[in-house]
């Protein structure tokens, strides 16, 4: 059995190798590279490891690849390819009924239930992002293969930037959902929609646009960076645009006491419809950042002794 330092709660560390980088913005640490006695460098980076179920291994000058056990990888999949089709459907039901609302193609009550029907996809897939970073590789085995811990629902994990962008995520899905059924409720005045509607609205959208900042911040490590050639970057990148996208939608949709209107209806059915398309789009995207299948990739050699 091998001892193991826990870099915060991000991947367990022989307690032999030497820690020689990290990466992140303060507690979030969403890059470690450690080295063992024998030269072996091994880099660690979140969302690669949550995502495509490996991390990154030098060893004589050789670079390979750790991944995930076959059941680990199995349950990433599952829950990446839940959570991307969800916000597909979730975001393409809310360009549809921006479209349907801008165009006066549909009752209100059949635009008001297409929104709430999305934000169920929208809340579906921040949770299942929230379970796949929950149930994300910790460790390195014995057989040289990545480990998690047992199945979970639920963990509170603050100091994992994967963690609480999914979760500031969810929160603003809920908020959100606020939004959407009291949108059923009729003869509101201005100020009570303000209250009921438009407030829980740009909660969701403040939170949105927090979630999609600390998600940059884990794929760039702390700073914004260029990186083109990453799936990963462009998704969270066309993610955020998607929450300015609905944040000036939210703006829009405050109703002037003065005059009992909104600000600009023109802002919030366009606003809706291309930030929802961008998260359809990112959600897509998001299908074809998953482990490889666990037969297709050998596993390296072991590391590390089991703990």
């Amino acid at each position: 059995m091998s001892a193991v330092v826990v870099a915060g709660d991000s991947f367990d560390v022989p307690a032999d190798a030497q820690i020689r980088q990290t990466g992140g913005r303060g507690p979030l640490i969403s890059r470690l590279r450690w080295e063992h006695p024998d030269g072996t460098t091994v880099t660690w980076e979140s969302r690669q490891a949550r995502k495509r179920g490996f991390i990154e291994v030098v060893r004589d000058g050789i670079v390979q690849r750790i991944v995930a056990r076959p059941a680990v990888a199995v349950r990433l999949r599952r829950c990446n390819d839940l959570s991307g089709l969800s916000f597909f459907l979730g975001g393409a039901l809310f360009t549809l009924g921006a479209l349907l609302a801008q165009y006066d193609a549909a009752s209100t009550p059949t635009i008001d239930w297409t929104f709430l029907i999305g934000g169920f996809w929208f809340s579906t897939g921040a949770y299942a992002a929230l379970v796949q970073e929950i149930n994300s590789p910790r460790r390195i085995a014995a057989d040289g293969t990545l480990a998690a811990r047992p199945w979970r629902w639920w963990a509170y994990e603050p100091n994992r930037p994967g963690w609480v962008a999914a979760f500031v995520l969810f929160c603003g899905t809920l908020a959100f959902a606020v939004s959407l059924v009291d949108a059923f409720l009729s003869n509101l005045t201005g100020p009570q929609y303000n209250r009921l509607i438009w407030a829980p609205q740009i909660v969701g959208c403040v939170l949105f646009l927090v979630s999609g900042h600390i998600g940059i911040l884990e794929v760039c490590h702390g700073r914004l960076r260029w990186m083109p050639s990453s799936l990963g970057w462009w998704i969270v990148i066309v993610n955020q645009v998607g929450s300015w996208l609905f944040m000036f939608s939210g703006l829009a949709a405050f109703v002037r006491p003065a005059t009992g209107e909104t600000i600009s209806i023109w802002v919030i059915n366009w606003g809706t419809a291309l930030g929802a398309a961008c998260f359809s789009g990112a959600g897509l995207a998001q299908l074809f950042e998953r482990p490889a299948a666990p037969a297709s990739v050998p596993a390296s050699p072991p590391v590390v002794g089991d703990r």
